[in-house]
Formats: C-alpha cells, structure tokens, sequence
C-alpha cells in the first residue's frame, strides 16, 4: 500500500473541493515531504491517476487573472471516499506497512469514531504480537542475536521494533480511551489543513522554515 493515495485522498477531502497546489501545500504542512513520498510530482501524478479512476471529481475553474491556463479542482467522489476509509482502516491495522502508510493513517485517525478507532489499533497490538508470538518460536530473545551470528541483529532489530510499535500503539489506544483529540461525531474536528493563499512556514524556502 502506498501513503501518497491516503494522503492526497483525505487531504481533498478535508477540503471539500482543492487544488493540487493546495493539497501540496496541507500535506508539506504536515512534514508529509520528510516521512513519505509525497513530493510535488508524486502529488500531481495520484491527483490526475484517481480522477481517471473515479475516485475524484476534476473541475476545471476559470484561468488565473494573469492569464494562465485553467486550474484543476479536485472532488473526491463516494467511490473515493469508500476508498480512502479502506486504505485508512487497513492504514491503522495492518502490522507491517512502512511507517509513512502507518503516519498517515494517524493523520486521518480522527476521521473514524472513537471507538471503531480504539478497536482497530488493538487489532494492530494482535497483529504485532501474533507476528512476534511465531518469530520467537524459533529465535529465543534472551538469548540474544550472537548463537545466530551477526544474522541475528536482523531478527534482534525487528523484535525491538515490533516491541516499540505494540507499546506505542497502547499508550495511544490509552489516551484516545481517556478522551484525548475530536474524533468523527463528537464536535468540530481540527483544523489540519491550510487556507487557500494561507502561507505555509514549511515549505522549501519558506521564512522559518523547520531546518
């Protein structure tokens, strides 16, 4: 699963209706640039890709005052939404996605209700600990990674991060239960996104920009 689908999906839709510079502009806000794929030609591409596909809606608006061509605005359709909830659900459960799928199904996180959220990052504390439950039947973590030789760092890094991940999943499935953050249903949710014309301080170039 690639992060770039769920990021410029719940990105247009937060929106309602955006453009492409917009959508780079919320997902450079979010450091999406650093922890993921999501640069300005990756952006572009899925933009153009998912409207093909039916899972965004193009308007083409009127050209700029300065003459240039028209811009493109972006829908996101009921097949899109069904999509981005799938690539989000599967986002927040699935043990073994790369870290930016995972970072990006946090960002979206309170789009879901709390508790179909809680219930899911358990789900992804199983997944952890089946995965390491079958590791473990035939690499013993005590007895460290030496009787496998320098091999065995490999198995001993992946145990420590299955280790790391099970326990941050819990310390967030603790907050969310003890009411932290809006979640869908419960109030008006955080504003993530920008303003159109809202100056981004993280973009390349920008004054303050994070170094």
């Amino acid at each position: 699963m690639s992060a770039i689908r769920l990021l410029v999906l719940g990105a247009v839709r937060q929106h309602g209706r955006a453009h492409g510079y917009q959508v780079r502009n919320d997902l450079e806000y979010w450091g999406a640039h650093e922890w993921s794929n999501a640069k300005p030609g990756s952006i572009y591409h899925a933009l153009k890709q998912m409207a093909k596909q039916d899972l965004l809606l193009a308007h083409e608006v009127a050209p700029s005052t300065a003459g240039g061509p028209p811009r493109t605005e972006y829908e996101i359709t009921d097949r899109g939404t069904q999509e981005f909830f799938t690539l989000l659900r599967s986002a927040l459960t699935s043990y073994d996605q790369g870290t930016d799928v995972l970072s990006a199904g946090i960002g979206f996180i309170v789009d879901l209700g709390r508790a179909e959220a809680v219930a899911l990052l358990r789900q992804r504390i199983a997944a952890i600990e089946g995965w390491r439950a079958s590791v473990t039947e035939h690499y013993t973590p005590a007895e460290g990674p030496q009787p496998l030789g320098h091999i065995g760092e490999i198995m001993n890094m992946w145990l420590h991060s299955a280790d790391a991940g099970a326990e941050w999943t819990r310390g967030l499935v603790a907050r969310i239960e003890a009411g932290a953050y809006t979640f869908a249903g419960e109030g008006a949710p955080f504003v993530g996104v920008l303003a159109d014309g809202q100056e981004n301080p993280f973009a390349a170039g920008a004054p303050g920009r994070r170094g």
